[in-house]
């Protein structure tokens, strides 16, 4: 079996007695769930990112040079609401530092409050979302998705980060048997660009083809279901529960 399958196949089937156990292909399933967010408030939002901060950065810049539809309000609030998210992640990961699954439990827990929300208002109020509606999506949606990345740093299972696929993608590239590297991982790295494409195509068809509070509900829908997972594996005292491994 070529080396890319089988690093695919131990990602999506992972060793339970590995160093990161079941948490790869839990991060491959928030990995979708990114795309279908983001795919959700940049389609109907207005051109802003709940957890690509890089591109609200990028949007800030082109808002305040002038560009039309960004606006540099939105691209705040966001980054805020992130930020204000991670730090929440980030407290709540530590309340549970002794042991990854708990950990990812907590964090998803929290993650699915402010995602179930955000669906709420979304079929409460109904399309085009603007003004108030707009700004309260985008606060629930960057709160959730700053807690999904921080519980997802502090796990810190390798090129699964569920956002940034930048660094993925250079190293699948650089790290690659055609620039004489290891090749190390590299099905993994496939696994993650492909999840985040098939989130952001799943997010974007539902959007356009179908009803805009989809994405969320799909959304809500993978973190009950990871969220579940997560805690029945909080139970457990394998090698790779514990930070570290």
């Amino acid at each position: 079996m070529p080396m890319v399958l089988r690093e695919a196949r131990d990602t999506l089937v992972p060793d339970m007695a590995g160093p990161h156990g079941p948490l790869p292909p839990m991060l491959l399933v928030l990995t979708v769930l990114t795309g279908m967010v983001d795919a959700f408030s940049y389609l109907l939002l207005g051109h802003v990112f709940v957890s690509n901060m890089t591109g609200n950065v990028v949007f800030m810049g082109f808002a305040l040079a002038g560009a039309p539809t960004f606006s540099k309000f939105a691209s705040a609030v966001a980054l805020a609401s992130f930020a204000a998210g991670a730090l929440t992640g980030g407290i709540t990961v530590h309340l549970a530092r002794a042991h990854r699954g708990r950990q990812l439990q907590h964090a998803l827990l929290v993650e699915t409050a402010f995602v179930t929300a955000a669906m709420i208002v979304t079929l409460v109020s109904g399309g085009p979302y603007t003004g108030g509606v707009r700004f309260t999506l985008i606060v629930l949606l960057g709160l959730g998705l700053g807690v999904q990345n921080a519980a997802v740093r502090a796990l810190a299972v390798p090129d699964l980060t569920t956002t940034v696929l930048t660094r993925t993608l250079t190293g699948a590239m650089a790290d690659s048997r055609l620039a004489k590297g290891p090749g190390s991982r590299s099905g993994r790295r496939v696994l993650s660009a492909a999840a985040m494409l098939a989130g952001a195509f799943l997010g974007a068809f539902a959007v356009l083809r179908g009803h805009p509070a989809l994405p969320l509900l799909f959304a809500v829908i993978l973190l009950a279901a990871v969220s579940t997972a997560a805690t029945l594996l909080a139970r457990s005292d394998a090698p790779w529960t514990r930070p570290g491994t």
